[in-house]
């Protein structure tokens, strides 16, 4: 390797499912025998080619490749189940992969699991020294860096209490604050910080940043929270299902992952007007919710204005006819409801066309109810929570990403200076 600190080489990893062991000890022995004396790789590959034992065995990661380069912060994304933790724990050595190789240089600090290392029965203060130990740490690196670490944990008052009283949210602080205090080459984080609070989320990405930026050391980081990971990596990777689905820039990888999961349109319609909800005046015939953008694959974010396209069946004439829109959240609260202009009500097929301006929705679910008015007086028909959306998030430049307060998140442009 020249300036890659860690380099990936077509890992596998196979599971089998069930119980542990083929079933047969001459079988377990043989492979034992390969593996931990003869260290040769784990080859399944025949096994799966005979009768149906595919079924028996799970792939959580197959053939996975990348180098990381030193200094690099690199954000892991993909759903439940796309082996995120499988790798880090390989690189990590937790795990030994059935197939690869994994080549790297530095020191390796991991938090995979919230505790880990921890003595329920003993203090935080001594569990601040057996976990520094277990990492790697020196006693004189951690008498030396002990109240940085104990201050930056928040857990003063509770330092001399039994760790089996700490809450998850302590147990997390402790654990997060040695290991980021290990000054380690090569620092792995998973999911487990979502377990803090904002204001302690806000601390750790912050510690991680520096110690990215300032002090050039690599981060492996996994996290469902998107915006943390377009914020903190500037490179990330995509799995599904054990597979490499994307590597590059992390605003782009996280954009294709959302646009793979999340519908670039909403739409529902009904081919007969026997089949769709409404009465004998007015029925419903399709509804359409789509984001307003020159890309492909595009999902609604914060920024992206939403387009509503609906077309009723109209059955009445010779009066006004107007459709009020109404947006609501998951919770109920009315967004906003606004009526569209008066049109003469001709037999056919009647068209709403409204657009949501960008910058103003917050990251949320949202139902849309229209209501059918004749003569601006009497009600011809409510459709009730007819269609819904939801609006992703998106934000650049801070170390908050817990929930954005407010109903709405308008884009107002507002100037700080010193007089």
């Amino acid at each position: 390797m020249t300036d890659s600190i860690i380099e990936v080489s077509n890992i596998s990893k196979l599971y089998k499912l069930g119980t542990i062991g083929s079933g047969s000890l001459k079988r377990d022995l043989y492979n034992w025998w390969n593996t931990a004396v003869r260290k040769k790789e784990q080859t399944y590959d025949t096994i799966m080619e005979n009768t149906d034992m595919d079924s028996q065995y799970l792939w959580a990661l197959k053939d996975i490749s990348f180098k990381i380069k030193d200094g690099e912060a690199l954000g892991i994304i993909g759903s439940n189940g796309s082996g995120k933790s499988t790798l880090l724990k390989i690189i990590s050595k937790i795990v030994q992969p059935t197939r690869g190789t994994i080549t790297g240089r530095g020191r390796i600090s991991s938090i995979l699991e919230v505790g880990t290392g921890f003595h329920a029965e003993l203090t935080g203060r001594e569990n601040i020294y057996i976990s520094g130990y277990t990492l790697g740490m020196s006693k004189f690196e951690i008498i030396e860096k002990f109240d940085e670490i104990v201050a930056f944990s928040g857990i003063e008052k509770f330092l001399d209490t039994p760790v089996k009283r700490y809450s998850s949210g302590m147990y997390v602080r402790l654990a997060f604050a040695v290991a980021a205090h290990l000054e380690p080459d090569i620092l792995i984080v998973d999911e487990v910080l979502a377990v803090g609070d904002a204001d302690f989320q806000k601390k750790c990405m912050g510690k991680m940043k520096d110690i990215s930026n300032k002090n050039g050391r690599t981060i492996l980081f996994v996290s469902h929270n998107l915006q943390a990971i377009t914020n903190l990596c500037s490179r990330a990777i995509w799995l599904n299902k054990g597979k490499l689905m994307d590597d590059g820039n992390s605003a782009e990888v996280v954009e294709n992952y959302i646009g793979s999961t999340k519908q670039d349109k909403n739409e529902t319609a009904w081919d007969m007007a026997e089949q769709a909800p409404g009465n004998e005046l007015v029925k419903l015939k399709s509804i359409l919710i789509n984001p307003v953008s020159e890309k492909a694959n595009t999902y609604i974010s914060v920024r992206t204005p939403v387009h509503i396209d609906v077309e009723f069946w109209c059955y009445i004439e010779n009066c006004t006819l107007n459709i009020n829109v109404t947006l609501l959240t998951e919770t109920g609260e009315c967004v906003f409801n606004i009526g569209t202009h008066n049109i003469v009500a001709k037999k056919g097929i009647m068209v709403l066309d409204t657009t949501i301006p960008g910058n103003l929705l917050n990251n949320a679910n949202y139902t849309i109810s229209l209501t059918v008015i004749k003569d601006n007086a009497s009600l011809v028909y409510e459709f009730v929570d007819c269609a819904s959306f939801d609006v992703e998030d998106i934000r650049e430049n801070m170390t908050y990403f817990g929930k954005w307060e407010g109903i709405i998140r308008p884009e107002i442009n507002s100037v700080l200076y010193i007089k």
